[in-house]
């Protein structure tokens, strides 16, 4: 069973995901909050497998929910606004372990906090492609946690870091490397450890910010 903490400013809101979340045989909605203080409240006493997080801008402290949340141990998944992708961005840095857009179908949300609670990370397609462009233009606006990561990566990490940031699976770059999937999952365990990243997405901001990645002409 996977436990969901739900976190949104809008009651109805509220009410809603817990009552479509509860109907899935696998998922049970152990709390709700309204605010980054409760949020990390519920979450050290409740301790969810996936925290559910509201995105639109305009709840102030989103960002700082999805912060403060990432220094536990929880995994966060954002529901992210549709054409903002900025906020998918600035939540990326803050810890985000997937994002799912809000208009989105209730089979994909349940699939992304499946995806999230077993320590994968997910982006939606409709939202993977204008990530990547964000971080693009956004250029080296954080410093690097070390500056020595890239250093740090050996020549077969450097190769699927690129092909992860190029957008491919774990069974694409499999078949391009002629390794098994599970090699493949292994060697990205070892990159997000060595670059301090705690999901995939975070990989891909990464590979563009210290230039092993660089945009298209």
């Amino acid at each position: 069973m996977v436990s969901v903490l739900v976190v949104t400013d809008q009651s109805l809101q509220r009410l809603a995901l817990r009552m479509l979340l509860a109907a899935e045989p696998d998922l049970s909605v152990v709390g709700e909050a309204a605010s980054a203080a409760e949020a990390v409240h519920l979450s050290a006493s409740l301790r969810p497998d996936v925290v559910l997080v509201d995105g639109r801008p305009a709840q102030a402290d989103g960002i700082e929910t999805v912060r403060r949340l990432a220094e536990h141990t929880p995994r966060t998944l954002v529901l992210t606004p549709a054409g903002d992708e900025g906020y998918a961005y600035t939540a990326l840095h803050a810890g985000a372990d997937g994002f799912v857009l809000e208009d989105a179908a209730l089979d994909e949300l349940v699939s992304a906090i499946r995806v999230v609670a077993a320590g994968d990370a997910v982006i939606t397609p409709g939202l993977t492609r204008a990530l990547i462009d964000a971080v693009r233009q956004k250029g080296t606006v954080y410093p690097l946690r070390r500056a020595s990561t890239v250093d740090a990566l050996t020549a077969r990490e450097r190769d699927i870091l690129v092909a992860v940031a190029s957008g491919r699976s774990n069974a694409e770059i499999a078949q391009w490397l002629s390794i098994a999937p599970t090699t493949v999952k292994s060697h990205v365990s070892h990159i997000l450890a060595k670059i301090g990243a705690r999901a995939r997405v975070q990989a891909v901001a990464f590979a563009y910010e210290s230039g092993l990645v660089r945009p298209a002409a």
